[in-house]
């Protein structure tokens, strides 16, 4: 009976403590930063973490499965494909050429219907999704002002924050895009289940519209407008919009931030590499699929092209890279998730997996905004297609960290 009282004394009593104070300042979402993550020998948020938060379904419609190349698979990755993709955890690699599989190879225990964490990629299709309410008319252009839809961005700066700079991430708000601290504005939006007014009390402090910064609240910010403007969840618009008409093969899962609450729209659909590689074959057709008007051509081309030349690495929600003389835009997330696209070549590559490259910081030397496995991917897939030298290419030049 000491003992028990003595337990409760040093062990129990404390942690009632921790936690108590934990919800007086207000950072009550770090138990369920500790439960979802640590308790699970993780340090970050991983690919199958969905699991542990709600969710809500993102229906498909009827199915139309992917067609495989005549060679399909007859080509294996090469040695330093698959050296990378063993150092980085790949769980999916898929290689689609002129609309068709040509190759895909899965990893620890994954296959074609693995559901795994879009991470960011969820930003790409956050901003097709608001660039068709604008083409229904249910929101007036780019240039609307988020403030016509929540009065707490109507005084100073805010004012002038549009729909389009949340879609560039031109947005001036004050955020702290950091995923290893416990207490940044990012961690709390991820573990926190109150994020829609965590998203109304983040100021913008800033100019809107004049430079980019990636913050992952802008995108937050404007899946709300495009859920005020629609009338429809995020997951439902976009299950309309896109799940549906593009044949999807499976229902998708978007994290909410509790149960009925609001998506994470800046992360988080759960799918597979072969739905995720959908909206790899809808850009590179220029929004038309298999007949079928999804996007508006001219909404596509502005999606992939830059907005500000000093940072030609963004567009409105995809990455933009120009590599072998050819460019290149693609969705990308957190650990390294890749949905590639060359039109050039009619290519579309796709990397799921549990960790990601290095990426040079600006404050380094030769600073790249991406990251040496994006050279990777592509350059293997280029050597596997007998289009490049087994020498050549900037991933052999690149060391993986």
């Amino acid at each position: 009976m000491k003992f028990l009282k003595k337990l409760l004394k040093w062990f129990v009593l404390p942690i009632a403590i921790i936690v108590a104070l934990m919800y007086i300042f207000d950072v009550d979402y770090l138990i369920k930063a500790v439960r979802v993550v640590y308790l699970h020998g993780k340090t970050t948020a991983y690919l199958d973490d969905y699991v542990h938060f709600d969710n809500r379904t993102i229906h498909h419609g009827t199915a139309q499965p992917w067609a495989n190349a005549k060679d399909y698979n007859k080509v294996k990755g090469t040695d330093r494909l698959e050296a990378v993709n063993k150092e980085l955890g790949t769980v999916a690699y898929l290689i689609i050429k002129n609309d068709s599989i040509w190759h895909e190879s899965y990893y620890d225990g994954y296959g074609p219907e693995s559901k795994s964490n879009s991470f960011s990629m969820a930003k790409s299709i956050t901003s097709a999704a608001l660039f068709k309410a604008i083409e229904e008319g249910k929101i007036k252009s780019l240039d609307q002002k988020v403030g016509d839809f929540f009065p707490e961005f109507t005084k100073g700066l805010s004012a002038k924050l549009t729909v389009g700079d949340l879609s560039s991430m031109a947005t001036g708000l004050d955020w702290d895009e950091e995923y290893a601290s416990a207490f940044s504005i990012t961690t709390r939006a991820y573990f926190g289940d109150h994020l829609e007014q965590t998203m109304l009390n983040v100021p913008v402090t800033e100019e809107p519209g004049k430079k980019f910064v990636y913050v992952s609240g802008a995108t937050e910010l404007l899946a709300m407008v495009i859920t005020k403007a629609t009338g429809q969840t995020l997951s439902d618009y976009v299950s309309d919009k896109f799940w549906k008409p593009m044949g999807m093969e499976q229902d998708a899962l978007w994290q909410l931030d509790k149960k009925d609450g609001i998506e994470k729209a800046y992360c988080c659909v759960g799918s597979n590499a072969r739905d995720f590689a959908r909206f790899g074959k809808l850009f590179l057709h220029n929004g038309d699929w298999n007949g079928t008007k999804v996007l508006d051509s001219t909404d596509v081309a502005r999606m992939v092209t830059p907005r500000f030349a000093d940072s030609p690495q963004y567009g409105y929600g995809w990455w933009i890279n120009n590599y072998m003389g050819k460019k290149m835009y693609y969705m990308r997330g957190h650990l390294g998730q890749f949905v590639i696209c060359i039109p050039q070549d009619n290519l579309v590559i796709v990397r799921l997996g549990h960790t990601k490259g290095y990426q040079t910081k600006k404050t380094e030397p030769n600073y790249d905004p991406h990251s040496n496995d994006f050279y990777v991917y592509v350059d293997e897939a280029y050597k596997m297609l007998g289009k490049m030298k087994p020498e050549d290419g900037e991933g052999n030049k690149r060391n993986m960290e």
